[in-house]
């Protein structure tokens, strides 16, 4: 059963203008308006971030957390405290920007979380958006999930995770909306399962979910689409769950990906799990089909566009 956040999120960056972006990020990769900072396995140039009003976009092409072109696009690697799963264990070793044959465009963002069953030794790893507040639309990722861990024994309680939600869980308009995909289970449950879930409050919890029991591994197109009072999430095109009523979003939410653990069934020797995404995109206040969102993308990658950002300033 899905959890929510149990720790305070600030957005700590502003919206720029389409001008004031270009100067941050020539600034950042050395001239170049592609915002690449110092990855040299990206393309060296491309056209300026312009493009659809209402449009979020990035195929994390970054050299690493700290570089300074993943702050300039909005973008931030968690370490402070607090919960879900094994409290105060954020950390960015988790957060990297691999080379992957097997992703468009060949880079990803790679989150992995490891552990060898302590506190101690556990480390999860989340990235989210700051600073641009979505809310209706389409949100859409290209992600690959997991059924097993990367090196060491099986059998963790990982949550790989995507999802929209509040800048803070005490907001009187809370609004979260999960992708968890639990490839052992938890909180009770065997798994494999991939769980929707829309959230009214946070304390006391108060959500609808659906639970996906199959195996869903490997890359997939994950979208929620917030229009006309409803929620809808599909996997691949195709649809698993809708929520309506008081189960919708009701204020501007930031974009999370996180892959962490729900207790520490075993000790065992160290693992890693490794969630990759390949790229985020969203559409302000329209219903995007999967056809249409992967042929916009197509073009972005096409024109050597690695990241846009034309979602009006809130």
């Amino acid at each position: 059963m899905s959890q929510p956040r149990r720790t305070p999120r600030r957005r700590a960056w502003t919206v720029l203008t389409l001008p004031a972006l270009l100067c941050v990020l020539a600034a950042c990769s050395g001239g170049s308006p592609s915002g690449e900072g110092v990855d040299d396995a990206a393309p060296s140039t491309a056209p300026t971030p312009s493009g659809p009003p209402g449009t979020l976009f990035d195929n994390f092409h970054y050299s690493g957390p700290d570089d300074p072109s993943l702050a300039a696009h909005g973008w931030q690697v968690r370490t402070d405290g607090g919960g879900p799963g094994i409290k105060d264990t954020w950390s960015t070793t988790g957060a990297g920007f691999p080379s992957d044959t097997t992703a468009q465009g060949g880079r990803v963002l790679r989150l992995q979380a490891s552990t060898d069953g302590t506190k101690e030794g556990t480390r999860q790893v989340e990235v989210q958006s700051t600073g641009t507040g979505l809310l209706t639309g389409t949100y859409a990722a290209r992600v690959h999930l997991s059924d097993k861990p990367t090196s060491g024994r099986n059998g963790d309680h990982v949550v790989e995770t995507f999802f929209p939600i509040s800048a803070s869980d005490a907001s009187a308009n809370y609004s979260e909306l999960d992708y968890e995909y639990l490839p052992n289970g938890g909180w009770g449950s065997v798994g494999p399962q991939l769980d929707t879930t829309s959230w009214f409050k946070a304390d006391p919890p108060d959500r609808v979910t659906h639970a996906l029991k199959k195996r869903v591994t490997e890359w997939h197109l994950l979208m929620i689409t917030v229009m006309n009072g409803k929620v809808t999430y599909s996997l691949d095109g195709k649809e698993l769950f809708t929520s309506s009523g008081k189960y919708v979003a009701r204020e501007e939410m930031d974009v999370h990906f996180s892959n962490w653990f729900i207790d520490l069934p075993f000790t065992g020797g160290p693992r890693t799990w490794d969630m990759k995404v390949n790229w985020f995109y969203y559409k302000a206040g329209e219903a995007v089909s999967q056809a249409d969102v992967q042929k916009t993308v197509d073009g972005f990658y096409s024109s050597g566009i690695n990241h846009i950002n034309t979602v009006p300033e809130s």
